[in-house]
């Protein structure tokens, strides 16, 4: 067995005993609904939108996710708002009700036990421990393209040297052509049809 593998069944042994410890215990953690969160996450990302275009973004109609803004609406998590550069039109935001809601949605940790668990740590050693974890995630991210070396980040060249380049965008693959639709042959037409030219 390798290092990094022995390294590796010794950290996913750690992040279950982390998970065990320290996820939440406040009740149930998905208080919104999966449709509800679907319009929250998306508007948090996106910022402000018609219902129209929200319903487009998630592939809905637009009565279902006019019934979700709606009930989301009463809940005080949206609000609609004139847009600023047209005012026929009216856009759905989320409120700092909204914010705080799915903010709280996605914790999956009880933040006040790592808090307390975090300042029993040494000076230090709490910064190192993310900065770790930080450091661990950014690895798990895809690899750079063989045309653009990849920098380390405790390297003391700058990024934004003359030499260094800017990395160019994946390639978007074209979409596939649709096929001409099969013609359909005309009906034929009775000797004694009205239509018959």
């Amino acid at each position: 067995m390798t290092d990094e593998r022995a390294q590796a069944e010794r950290f996913a042994e750690l992040f279950r005993a982390v998970y065990l410890t320290f996820h939440r215990r406040d009740g149930p953690r998905n208080q919104l609904a999966g449709a509800s969160r679907a319009v929250l996450e998306h508007l948090a990302l996106t910022g402000p939108l018609t219902v129209g275009e929200a319903a487009a973004h998630l592939s809905r109609a637009q009565s279902v996710i006019s019934e979700i803004v709606m009930h989301l609406e009463h809940q005080g998590l949206l609000e609609r708002e004139s847009d600023p550069a047209d005012r026929r039109r009216t856009l759905i935001w989320l409120t700092a009700r909204g914010h705080d809601a799915l903010r709280r949605d996605r914790e999956v940790l009880g933040v006040d036990l790592l808090a307390r668990a975090l300042a029993r740590l040494p000076p230090g050693q709490a910064d190192e421990l993310i900065a770790g974890l930080r450091a661990l995630v950014d690895e798990a991210a895809p690899a750079p393209s063989p045309k653009t070396p990849r920098t380390s980040k405790t390297s003391k060249t700058s990024k934004t040297s003359k030499t260094s380049k800017i990395p160019e965008p994946p390639k978007i693959p074209e979409p596939p052509k649709i096929p001409e639709p099969p013609k359909i042959p005309e009906p034929r037409r009775c000797w004694n049809d009205p239509r018959r030219i």
